[in-house]
């Protein structure tokens, strides 16, 4: 059995929890074991390029339970002709191949003059999936938004030359991911760092009848070439826009790959919205009502958050304890994500600040201190009993002595040992 013909297309998240799903549904169309590679050329510019290499390989073994090999591509050295052949060789032989977050300007000049683009299209022409995430789907269409240039350096608004993997597919599109991209706060940085102002200024400068084809962030469109439909998937929408008018296609719609073709002309008769369901820079995510796993790291604080504060109205340490442990599992799972915003860190500020509302309502009642010690007192004033039998004077004092320092009173009654909380100090 030949394998599927698979284009899958990511706006962000390719190594997040939210996107687990997809990619076992990419893999499970394959019979057995996978030849898996991940091109590491994106981000090969970084010096800590081996380190994303590793924790993408990690993601895929751990949370995806697939074993993938790395290209070793980082940089086309004209002075390493073998090292070129080979991990094009390793494109050739693979059944999946993936890239992701990095530079879509410096891939693209890596991989331009080589038999790479070539490989990629050879795939898509006799079988296996191409999944190209972020950075990586930047440089799938005929142009390309250069990022760096304009989001960090300051540039002009231009377009530079893209793989064109697509228009053999009848796609003529530039491909934008982080379509909805919000980090900006202040100021605009939808529509992957070209806020609305640049990219109505670089859409009259596409190829003539070439338009954008756009891709929430935590949002990809599965592509079966064999089957010609597409498949949205993940948390928000793909988005067809031409001159500055948009079709939306919202995650769980399937539809004829003809659709993406023709820039979403005849969406109404495929039962699809001819316009955006989320509007740029909007979420239409709810923490409380969206399942944990769904949930992107923002949306798990904030869930989490309000079922901790819940929990301390309602006393209940049990569920506040629960409340802080599901948001530290999340953040050591979103630590897998290669292309990071500053999510994690707000996760983390609000996890310190659920322990310090813990350890405060401990001394206000949400569990009496004295059920949450009596087990460790227990073993604590049994040491105590067996050192002054054994005339161990030194060591009884000392236990006693520490455990009011800690604010624990130790009194020796003709009842037996007794012990109360005191304010530490007092």
């Amino acid at each position: 059995m030949s394998d599927p013909r698979l284009l899958v297309i990511m706006g962000s998240g390719e190594t997040a929890p939210t996107m687990k799903n997809p990619h076992r549904e990419i893999f499970d169309r394959f019979d057995g074991d996978v030849r898996a590679l991940m091109l590491d050329t994106p981000f090969g510019f970084q010096e800590n390029a081996p380190i994303l290499a590793e924790k993408s390989l990690e993601y895929f073994r751990d949370t995806i339970g697939r074993t993938v090999d790395v290209a070793g591509l980082t940089r086309n050295d004209p002075n390493d002709v073998v090292g070129l052949e080979q991990a094009v060789t390793r494109i050739r032989d693979a059944q999946w191949v993936f890239a992701g977050p990095g530079s879509p300007t410096y891939t693209l000049d890596q991989w331009r003059g080589t038999p790479v683009a070539d490989a990629l299209a050879e795939k898509l022409r006799t079988g296996g999936a191409v999944v190209f995430s972020s950075a990586a789907a930047l440089t799938l269409g005929v142009a390309t938004v250069p990022v760096y240039e304009i989001y960090k350096v300051g540039m002009d608004p231009f377009w530079a030359e893209g793989l064109d993997l697509l228009s053999p597919l009848g796609l003529n599109v530039a491909v934008i991911p982080h379509y909805n991209n919000t980090e900006g706060g202040n100021h605009d940085t939808n529509f992957c760092y070209l806020g609305e102002r640049r990219l109505a200024m670089l859409e009259p400068e596409l190829p003539d009848g070439a338009f954008v084809l756009g891709l929430d962030e935590h949002t990809g469109v599965i592509m079966d070439l064999d089957a010609d439909t597409a498949e949205i998937v993940g948390k928000g929408v793909l988005t067809l826009r031409r001159n500055g008018e948009s079709v939306g296609i919202e995650s769980g719609d399937t539809v004829p790959i003809d659709l993406l073709r023709n820039g979403g002309d005849g969406a109404a008769s495929a039962g699809v919205a001819a316009s955006q369901a989320v509007a740029p820079g909007a979420t239409s995510e709810s923490p409380a009502a969206t399942p944990a796993a769904e949930l992107s790291l923002a949306g798990l604080a904030a869930a989490t958050e309000e079922r901790f504060d819940a929990a301390i109205e309602a006393r209940d340490a049990d569920a506040a304890i629960s409340a802080v442990l599901e948001l530290e599992a999340g953040i050591v799972e979103w630590s897998r994500d290669t292309l990071q915003s500053d999510d994690v860190d707000r996760a983390r500020a609000a996890l310190r600040s659920m322990i310090v509302k813990l350890g405060a309502a401990a001394t206000d009642g949400v569990r009496d201190p004295r059920e949450v010690l009596g087990p460790l007192m227990n073993v604590v004033l049994e040491a105590r009993s067996v050192a002054r039998t054994e005339k161990a004077w030194a060591v009884a004092d000392a236990l006693r002595d520490g455990l009011n320092e800690a604010g624990i009173e130790v009194r020796d009654t003709p009842d037996g040992v007794e012990w109360l909380i005191t304010p530490v100090g007092a």
